[in-house]
C-alpha cells in the first residue's frame, strides 16, 4: 500500500491548572521555617511533601528508536563494504589481465584477444537470439488473432484453407460418383466438347515416390475415369481435383468450352508472368500432373517458401507494393495450396464474397474455399 500523506498530529498541550471550586479569596500565605538539613519540607496541611523523582525516558522506546534508526546505516554500510570487496576483485582481475597482457607473447595476445571477442559475439547473438524470440511471440499471436476474425467475419481462414484429411482422401469419390457429379453440374452444356460427354488420350505413368503405377488405355478415357484414377494412384481427393477444375478454367460448369481450357485445365506450371510448360500440356496431364505434384510438395516442402506449423508472410498481389500478412499455416493441404498459389486474398477480396475487390486483390485460394464448400461443405472438416 502507498504510505499516507496525512498531517502529522500536532503533540497534544497540557491545559493549565484551573482554579479550585470554593472561596474565591485569596488563601494568606503562611511564613514557614527553612527546613533543617535532613528533614522534608511540609505542605500546607502538614503533610510532609515527597518530591516526584523525576522519571528516567523509557528504556524500551529508546532502545527501539536507536535500532530503528541505526539498521538501515548499518544494511548501507554492509553494502558499501560488498562494493568495495566487488570494486576490488575486478581491479585485481583487471591488473592480472594487464600483467598477462604486457608479458605476455604474441600469441598469447592473440589467444586473449580472440578469447575476448569470442565473448562478445557470443554476448551479442544471445541478445539477438532473445530479441527474435520475444518478436516472433508477438507475431504469432498477432497472426492467429488476424486469423480468427477473418473466420469470423468471411468463413476464410488463411492459415486453415482445407483439412489434411479431405484433401489427401484419394477414396472419397470414385468414378461412378465423379461422372454422375459432372452431369450434374455440366447439364447445360449439350454439345460433345463438353467435359461430362468429352474423353481424351492417355499415358502410362510408371510408379515412383509420389504416385502408383497408372496403365493408361488404348483408346482413351473418359474426365471421370482420369480425376478417379488420379487421385487413387496419388492419394489427392477427386474433390480437391474437380473443385481445382473449376477454379482454374471453370470447366466443371462451361457451356462452351474452348481448346485451351482443357490444355490448362488445371493451371499446372502456368505462372502468372509466362506460358504454360508444353511439357504439362492437355487434359490428361494437367490432372494426373497436379495430383503428383501435391505429393511432390509434400516431400520437399523445405525447398519452398511455405510451411506448415510456422509462421509464413504470404503476399496479397504478385505485386511486390500490394504487401502480406504473416499467415500461421496449420497443415500440409494448407501449405501446398500456397506453393501452388503463392497468394492470399486482402480484406477487399474477402469482403467481396466470389466478386471483385481491388488492384491488389487476388482470388485463386479464396475462390478454392468458395467452390469446394458450395459443393462437398466444409474444407475445414477433419
Amino acid at each position: 500500500m502507498a504510505a499516507s500523506k496525512g498531517t502529522p498530529r500536532k503533540p497534544r498541550r497540557t491545559s493549565p491548572a484551573q482554579p479550585t471550586s470554593g472561596s474565591t479569596r485569596p488563601t494568606a500565605q503562611r511564613r514557614t521555617k527553612p527546613a533543617k538539613p535532613g528533614t522534608a519540607a511540609r505542605s500546607g496541611n502538614g503533610a510532609a511533601a515527597k518530591s516526584a523523582p523525576t522519571k528516567p525516558p523509557s528504556a524500551k522506546r529508546t532502545s527501539a528508536k536507536s535500532t530503528a534508526k541505526r539498521t538501515p546505516r548499518r544494511a548501507t554500510f554492509a553494502s558499501r563494504i560488498a562494493d568495495r570487496r566487488q570494486q576490488s576483485r575486478a581491479r585485481r582481475s583487471f591488473a592480472t589481465l594487464a600483467a598477462r597482457w604486457k608479458g605476455g607473447s604474441g600469441v598469447e595476445r592473440a589467444t586473449m584477444a580472440a578469447f575476448g571477442a569470442l565473448a562478445a559475439v557470443v554476448a551479442i547473438a544471445l541478445v539477438v537470439a532473445i530479441g527474435n524470440v520475444i518478436t516472433g511471440h508477438v507475431e504469432l499471436s498477432e497472426a492467429k488473432a488476424r486469423q480468427v476474425e477473418l473466420t469470423e467475419a468471411y468463413d476464410f481462414n488463411p492459415g486453415d484453407i482445407i483439412s489434411d484429411g479431405q484433401f489427401f482422401d484419394g477414396d472419397a469419390m470414385d468414378e461412378a460418383q465423379v461422372q454422375a457429379f459432372l452431369d450434374e453440374q455440366g447439364a447445360a452444356c449439350t454439345k460433345d466438347s463438353c467435359l461430362r460427354a468429352r474423353r481424351f488420350k492417355v499415358e502410362r505413368r510408371a510408379a515412383n515416390d509420389y504416385c502408383r503405377e497408372y496403365p493408361g488405355a488404348k483408346n482413351g478415357q473418359s474426365a471421370a475415369a482420369i480425376i478417379t484414377a488420379a487421385a487413387q494412384a496419388c492419394d489427392v481427393s477427386p474433390k480437391v481435383l474437380l473443385t481445382m477444375l473449376q477454379k482454374e478454367q471453370q470447366l466443371v460448369t462451361a457451356t462452351n468450352p474452348k481448346e485451351f481450357q482443357f490444355t490448362s485445365a488445371m493451371g499446372l506450371s502456368c505462372p502468372d508472368d509466362d506460358h504454360c510448360d508444353p511439357e504439362y500440356a492437355g487434359f490428361f496431364r494437367q490432372v494426373f500432373g497436379s495430383a503428383e505434384r501435391y505429393q511432390y510438395y509434400v516431400r520437399h516442402e523445405d525447398r519452398y517458401g511455405f510451411h506448415a506449423g510456422r509462421l509464413n508472410f504470404v503476399r496479397f498481389n504478385p505485386d511486390v507494393a500490394c504487401g502480406g500478412a504473416n499467415v500461421y499455416i496449420e497443415n500440409k493441404a494448407t501449405a501446398l495450396l500456397y506453393i501452388y498459389t503463392p497468394y492470399q486474398p486482402n480484406d477487399a477480396a474477402l469482403a467481396a464474397g466470389a466478386g471483385e475487390g481491388d488492384d491488389c486483390s487476388t482470388y485463386g485460394n479464396r475462390n478454392f474455399s468458395i467452390i469446394y464448400s458450395n459443393w462437398f461443405g466444409d474444407p475445414r472438416a477433419a
